[in-house]
């Protein structure tokens, strides 16, 4: 059982880190030009997209704990 939930914990983490920007741009696009309909789902998979995308964009520019001293060696 633990397994399993490490490989959905993975599979997670490698699907959202490469759908997070076409989700982000793609569904207000979606919504605003090609009259799609809302979907709660889809609502939600936005805001998820959004917070990882925020939350990596303040690790990289704003937090200095994103590469220590690690990174320079």
């Amino acid at each position: 059982m633990k397994k399993t939930f490490r490989d959905l914990y993975g599979t997670w983490l490698l699907f959202f880190y490469y759908i997070k920007w076409p989700i982000f741009f793609g569904l207000p696009l979606l919504y605003l030009e090609m009259d799609y309909e809302h979907d709660l789902v889809m609502d939600i998979l936005w805001v998820y997209s959004a917070y990882l995308i925020l939350t990596e964009l303040y690790k990289r520019f704003i937090s200095k704990s994103y590469c220590d001293d690690n990174c320079r060696k």
